[in-house]
């Protein structure tokens, strides 16, 4: 019995391309969001809205873009797509960073007073695996965080409920600006490390008592692998993006705060910069040419933004430590 090997090729050949133009469709990235206000009866905007509200939009809209939230997917094509789920991944670490700083620091007026119970298992549930795919399933649990967050916004909305709060003060900004520092700090590093490093050894410095566990080395080589130049480009676009979204907010929400302590250029600058980095990439994929070479590498421009937009986070971080 003969196989017809013409009609079976044109149909694999035809299935091939539908997967590429899908996996083409599917990696689009999501437009920054613009912050969303609600005021209250006296026509002044709900402090803590526009945050909570770019948590919410940030997440449903990881989980509803086109092809959805992609990172646990075991199937075809997404199984061959690393690239979006970095970004996904990126984002997803600034969203938890945000909802731990929520919990602990924007829904408390002290470090006696006990957590919000909604911002407690909103947290508890974007911790969850981001790989997950059967029990539990990831996008069920950031589903349930969403749902969880939508009714910490309706309870701080209603002028009726005193239990739910948003605090917007100096101190408060100041504990998630640390938190953000470390992140951009850290993916500055990695983006930095495309051609490859020699460091010294800091770890200790500043302090001559200082120890640690075990002995470091004074200096030592890193360089990013071939195979994770792209994953740790989209992770800080991903992470850039998310965070993007949250400084918008957070304009809204600390006017006052920024205002009082003339900081509003440094809070824009900072978005800036953010801004700088969703520019289009032309490129069909992430180049690694070396500093000063004929090639283009993307992850030192990504990684200039990123130092640029951190060392303006520092900047704000002194404004709103000044008396």
């Amino acid at each position: 019995m003969k196989i017809a090997w013409k009609p079976v090729a044109g149909v694999l050949v035809g299935v091939a391309l539908l997967l590429y133009i899908v996996s083409i469709w599917w990696s689009i990235e999501p437009d920054a969001l613009e912050p969303q206000t609600l005021t209250n009866n006296s026509g002044k905007p709900v402090v803590g809205y526009a945050t909570t509200t770019a948590l919410i939009d940030t997440m449903d809209t990881l989980m509803n873009k086109p092809g959805g939230w992609q990172s646990n997917d075991v199937m075809p094509p997404t199984l061959f797509m690393d690239n979006m789920k970095a970004f996904e991944f990126g984002a997803l670490e600034q969203a938890r960073d945000l909802a731990l700083v929520m919990r602990k620091e924007f829904s408390r007026s002290q470090s006696q007073s006990a957590a919000d119970k909604d911002l407690l298992d909103a947290h508890s549930k974007l911790n969850i695996d981001h790989t997950s795919w059967l029990v539990p399933k990831a996008e069920s649990e950031y589903a349930d965080a969403v749902v969880l967050l939508e009714m910490y916004r309706a309870r701080i909305a209603d002028p009726a409920n005193t239990d739910a709060q948003f605090y917007a003060r100096a101190d408060n900004l100041n504990e998630w600006l640390k938190e953000v520092q470390k992140r951009l700090g850290s993916m500055s590093q990695q983006l930095s490390a495309s051609v490859g490093q020699e460091r010294i050894n800091t770890d200790l410095a500043g302090d001559s008592a200082a120890r640690q566990s075990t002995p470091g080395l004074s200096q030592q080589s890193v360089k990013t692998s071939w195979w994770k130049i792209d994953d740790v480009f989209y992770e800080a676009r991903g992470a850039s993006w998310a965070l993007l979204n949250f400084m918008k907010a957070i304009e809204v929400d600390f006017a006052d705060v920024l205002e009082k302590k003339n900081a509003e250029v440094s809070l824009r600058q900072i978005i800036r910069e953010l801004e700088a980095t969703q520019q289009p990439v032309w490129s069909p994929m992430i180049l690694n040419g070396s500093g000063f070479g004929l090639v283009a590498n993307h992850s030192l421009v990504m990684a200039n933004y990123i130092s640029r937009a951190n060392a303006a986070v520092i900047d704000l971080t002194n404004l709103l430590s000044q008396g």
